[in-house]
């Protein structure tokens, strides 16, 4: 039995840079999990502008938690977006959501009032309207099916 079944790629009808698209987000996912995982600060200070002058052993432990997660989210999102392309909308839409969640909570919700925006906040912003664009046109037939 192999590790993973036969490609479904040609059961694919959406737009074929959707699952493109899928794979950036798969990239800009893995990179900021090995980050937050692997740097001495998880990013946190470096790169996140956090004050870690208290309780860094918690919030660099939250990091590397968040990087473990994001390291086996991004290579399934590879995953789907080199082999299982059916699968491109509702991980697009499961972008949408994530991206989305993060995005209202920094700007309007609980990271609102603290006055600091590091870049995630942004990019979120960004990745939820563009993941919904791509979440589209991977709904809209862009081929005939195949025979």
């Amino acid at each position: 039995m192999a590790l993973l079944p036969p490609s479904t790629n040609a059961d694919y009808r959406g737009a074929p840079v959707s699952a493109w698209f899928l794979a950036l987000i798969a990239i800009t996912t893995i990179i900021p999990g090995v980050i937050h995982y692997f740097l001495p600060d998880g990013g946190a200070g470096v790169i996140g502008g956090l004050d870690l002058s208290t309780r860094a052993d918690t919030i660099i432990a939250i990091f590397a938690w968040y990087g473990a997660m994001q390291i086996p989210y991004g290579v399934a999102l590879l995953i789907v977006a080199l082999r299982y392309r059916p699968l491109a909308p509702l991980f697009l839409l499961l972008t949408v959501v994530q991206q989305g969640l993060g995005a209202f909570t920094a700007w309007f919700w609980k990271g609102a009032h603290s006055g600091h925006h590091p870049p995630e906040h942004y990019a979120s912003v960004i990745a939820t309207a563009l993941a919904l664009v791509f979440l589209v046109l991977s709904l809209r037939p862009s081929r005939p099916p195949a025979r």
